[in-house]
This record gives C-alpha cells, sequence and structure tokens, in this order.
C-alpha cells in the first residue's frame, strides 16, 4: 500500500492529513497518510529509512529551506524561492532518490488567476517571512511589480508599514496579506495599513484560511474591494503535490 506524510513541528493542526485521508477514502484509493513529526531535521533520513513505502512528503513549518540539503534535486520553482513543500521518493533497489518541489506557487497562482484584472499591475505584501516567497514567484512570474511591508530589519525593495500612504495605496491595487495576523484564535488582529483607502478596484488575498473571513478581509470588503483567503490555495498546492507523487 502505497503511503505518503507530513514532516513537520508541531504538527497539531494538520490540514494534510484530514485531507488526504479522506481523499482516499472518498476515491477508493489504498493509500495512507501520516504525519511524521521530529523535533529537528536531522532525523529527516530516519523517515525515509524507516518507512520503505513512503513515496511522497508534505513539508511545513519549520522545515521548508531546511529540508534542502538531504535532497538530491529540486525543481525550477523550489530552486528559485528557496522552499520545499513537497517531496517525492523514488527507490529503485537500495537507492532513493529525493526531488523536492515548491507547489505553495501552483496553489497560489492558481487561487489568485481568475481573480486578476487589467489593471493589477502592482501589489502590496504585508510580510516578508517564509510565505511570501512563494508570492515573490509568482507575481515576478506574471509580471506584477510588487514591494513588501516588513517590522525586521529592511531588506531590498522593502518599506516600514508606516510608510504606506494614500498615494501607495492607489497604486497598489493587489494586496496580499502573508502574515499569520488574523489567523484564529487571535481572529481580532489585522495588519496595520490604512484601510480608508480601499477602493472597489483593489483585491485583497489572505494567506489565511481560518477564520474563512478575516479581519483584513472584512475590512476590505467594507470598502468594496474583492477578497479572497488563503483555503482555495492550500487545496491546490495539495492536489499538485499528488499528481507529483503520482506521475
Amino acid at each position: 500500500m502505497k503511503k505518503y506524510g507530513l514532516i513537520g513541528y508541531p504538527l497539531t493542526h494538520s490540514f494534510s492529513k484530514r485531507f488526504f485521508t479522506e481523499k482516499f477514502e472518498k476515491d477508493n484509493v489504498a493509500a495512507s497518510y501520516e504525519n511524521f513529526e521530529i523535533v529537528e531535521i536531522s532525523r529527516f533520513p530516519e523517515v525515509i529509512a524507516n518507512n520503505p513505502a513512503l513515496i511522497g512528503l508534505n513539508v511545513t513549518i519549520p522545515y521548508k529551506e531546511q529540508v534542502i540539503p538531504f535532497l538530491d534535486e529540486l525543481d525550477g520553482a523550489a530552486q528559485e524561492v528557496g522552499a520545499v513543500n513537497t517531496v517525492k521518493i523514488t527507490r529503485e533497489g537500495e537507492k532513493t532518490y529525493l526531488k523536492g518541489f515548491n507547489t505553495d506557487t501552483w496553489g497560489f497562482e492558481t487561487s489568485l488567476a481568475s481573480l486578476l484584472k487589467d489593471y493589477h499591475k502592482k501589489a502590496l505584501i504585508l510580510g516578508t517571512g517564509g510565505a511570501s516567497k512563494a508570492i515573490k514567484y509568482v507575481l515576478k512570474k506574471r509580471g506584477i511589480e510588487f514591494i513588501s511591508a516588513s517590522i525586521e530589519e529592511l531588506q531590498e525593495n522593502e518599506i516600514r508599514y508606516e510608510e504606506i500612504d494614500e498615494k501607495m495605496m492607489a497604486e497598489r491595487l493587489l494586496i496580499i496579506n502573508a502574515t499569520p495576523l488574523g489567523t484564529y484564535p487571535k481572529v481580532e488582529t489585522f495588519p496595520p495599513i490604512p484601510y480608508e483607502y480601499i477602493t472597489g478596484k483593489h483585491l485583497m488575498f489572505d494567506l489565511v484560511y481560518n477564520p474563512e473571513l478575516t479581519k483584513f478581509m472584512e475590512k476590505g470588503k467594507a470598502q468594496g474591494a474583492a477578497v479572497k483567503n488563503g483555503y482555495e490555495m492550500l487545496l491546490q498546492q495539495a492536489l499538485k503535490s499528488y499528481e507529483i507523487w503520482n506521475v
């Protein structure tokens, strides 16, 4: 029986295990999906060695970057983003070959594409953490110019939140929340931007998917903006992982 799984730490709320277990039952697929909660990435080879039926892994926080040195190859997106969330495991005799992919890019682009209008030429990304890397990859691919708002020490093409003014909001009609602000249980939190300058032309995409309607989205919607949460992105990246494992 084929086996798939997820590595990360901690794994208290695993979308992947629930999603794939339900998918296998619904599609009558003889397969299992297991959480491998490892306290450090040095345990990764043990997971591979001790589970000979394992043919695919998802990778979550904090190992999306740390897993890379253990892999034999990266696909183009994973290489450019510098993060892996999917590993395909190929076994031939005693040899095991591990290839890393980044399906977050696929999930984000697929979820975003139908909402984009001709005037969404510039974006404002809120947050500069790991989640923002896949976002930048997709925006670059689609020719959308972007700048990121950060609370950390500023890097190239980054600004402070207090620098976001009416002019910037008028120019950047695509706003993406790549921070965890608003995630359950802290549902009252939201990124500190001047929401009064949001218009009906704005598209506000929140990577958070729980709750379904975040404060960030709620505030945008009140101003007439189109809003979307991160659930479809999560769903699409999972389906892409499954496709990769079974090609």
